[in-house]
């Protein structure tokens, strides 16, 4: 898992619906617009289109001429010629071939950064404000989230799906607060006074001083921020000068931070956190040493809850809604609601039918099926997933696909495979989970996050160039700082100091772009949904 929330990719692969040359889609093209082959609408709908892609992958690439593709080809009456590159290397890869001239029909990205920019502004993608909304699941994208792929007032990219309140957020022992007699915490002294216990009580009653509170890993990650107000992401509080601030230099979290190292002085916190990787802390609470940790309705690891379960069989976990702030705020941060995004050549702006074409199948991988539908009954699940029995068989009540690199199923292939489902809810990812503590948990934080607003983060909206380039770094002084200020090695009265460094280096900048980019965009304080 990743707690920042920025890198989840969807917990199942979905199926679609049939497509027919006058789907209601509304695909086809006008009678006014010119086309490829000059021999008539009609006849070029029919014609087979070469469409070529690059794309990246994080583990085995798909096979050239796998079954998936083939059905592709067949289905959709194209050469479909996609190339992978490994994501370590995408970058540097893409770059060199947007520079080249040569860019293929389809480009994909992770998310919207400079480089998009810049070639957005270049004219290196095709326009979709005309096509998006002739498409269902590309008409469900928020006019928020579509902010972040327009430039100019244009939209240059299909954004992939991601749950909008699904991100995760602090979890506890229930079983250990049933056995020191404590109850949920509903504020920081509630959860100071927890994490504490939980360090010095014995909670597990194995009679070892071995428990704590809060599992913790380098970069203060997870920060365990209950709502907006503490999040260190969320661009919520402002300055002296009235400009919208990030998180990480407000405030709330210069209060935040001494709270944190209230907690280490008293043990309650792991161990020499900024020194351990996330798969370390990870394993601190899964092995039952910690009691306080992040969870997530979706793509979460069974086989380390079941660990859990191994050593602590009676383990019961549950939610910690999120705290009322000081200013009366109550309510946790959304997520920007994509994660992915899907370009299209410019140059195909003279090939109405291929965009089209290729709208169609992006269109298809992001059809809704319900968790009920997902078996061979439902045609374009079955198709999608590669046939049962070849790409994928049912096993108790679960889909079990085969691996990508052998390539049976289109899913491996096609430039978006990520469901758009009608709300979070829908997609029932408690329901998907065979290990019951995992399964009671996720059910418990989709009812939480249902009954909980959530704050649309500005931030997601909006470019800034300095941010794009700088962010790492800056971001990087400031977990140092921060981190220091919670060992006891720096004072806290030292965070005025800390943020003028961080200004001085870019951050005021920063400051100063994306502020310029929430006016233009029409930003007047903050939403929740």
């Amino acid at each position: 898992m990743n707690y920042r929330g920025k890198t989840w990719t969807a917990a199942a692969l979905v199926g679609a619906m049939t497509l027919t040359s006058a789907c209601t889609g509304g695909g086809e093209a006008k009678p006014d617009q010119p086309n490829a082959g000059g021999t008539g609408a009609a006849a070029d709908s029919q014609k087979k289109h070469t469409i070529t892609m690059i794309d990246y992958r994080y583990g085995a690439f798909p096979p050239t001429g796998g079954k998936g593709l083939e059905m592709i080809n067949e289905k959709f009456n194209v050469d479909f010629k996609p190339q992978y590159v490994v994501r370590s290397d995408y970058d540097q890869k893409l770059s060199a071939v947007v520079a080249s001239g040569e860019i293929p029909d389809i480009i994909v990205m992770e998310g919207p950064d400079s480089n998009f920019y810049k070639w957005a502004k270049q004219g290196a993608f095709l326009p979709l404000n005309d096509l998006l909304d002739k498409y269902p699941t590309m008409k469900q994208i928020p006019d928020n989230t579509r902010k972040a792929v327009t430039v100019n007032g244009k939209i240059y990219a299909v954004q992939k799906y991601l749950t909008e309140t699904y991100q995760l957020t602090p979890i506890i022992r229930k079983d250990w607060l049933d056995k020191l007699g404590l109850e949920v915490p509903k504020n920081y002294d509630e959860l100071k006074k927890v994490a504490i216990a939980f360090t010095k009580d014995d909670p597990d009653g194995n009679g070892k001083n071995d428990t704590y509170g809060l599992a913790m890993s380098a970069n203060i990650n997870p920060s365990f921020g209950m709502g907006a107000y503490w999040d260190f992401e969320a661009w919520y509080h402002k300055n002296a000068d009235g400009q919208v601030i990030p998180g990480i230099i407000s405030e709330a979290r210069k209060q935040h931070i001494g709270w944190l190292a209230d907690l280490y002085k008293e043990g309650a916190i792991t161990k020499d956190f900024a020194l351990l990787n996330w798969a370390q802390t990870n394993k601190e609470f899964y092995s039952g040493k910690a009691g306080i940790f992040i969870g997530t309705p979706r793509g979460m690891n069974p086989t380390s809850m079941q660990g859990l379960v191994d050593v602590n069989p009676n383990a019961k976990i549950v939610p910690i809604p999120p705290f009322q702030a000081p200013d009366g705020s109550q309510g946790f941060v959304s997520s920007p609601g994509y994660y992915g995004i899907v370009m299209l050549n410019a140059k195909l702006a003279k090939e109405p039918d291929k965009v089209n074409k290729i709208m169609e199948m992006l269109d298809y991988g992001r059809k809704f099926v319900p968790l009920e539908q997902r078996n061979a009954a439902n045609a374009d699940f079955d198709w999608l997933n590669g046939k049962e029995g070849q790409g994928y068989k049912i096993e108790n009540g679960s889909v079990r696909r085969e691996v990508e690199e052998k390539g049976l199923a289109p899913a491996n292939y096609l430039p978006d495979k990520t469901m758009w489902a009608p709300n979070d809810a829908a997609n029932g990812y408690s329901k998907e989970y065979t290990v019951p503590l995992l399964r009671d948990l996720a059910a418990s934080l989709e009812k939480m996050h249902g009954e909980t607003k959530h704050l649309i983060n500005p931030i997601n909206a909006v470019f800034s160039e300095t941010r794009a380039s700088k962010d790492t770094e800056l971001s990087k002084f400031l977990y140092t700082e921060q981190t220091k200020m919670i060992f006891g090695e720096k004072p806290l009265s030292d965070w005025d100091k800390m943020v003028k460094e961080w200004s001085d280096k870019g951050g005021a900048q920063i400051i100063k772009e994306v502020n310029e980019g929430l006016k233009a965009n029409g930003y007047t304080g903050p939403q929740w949904k």
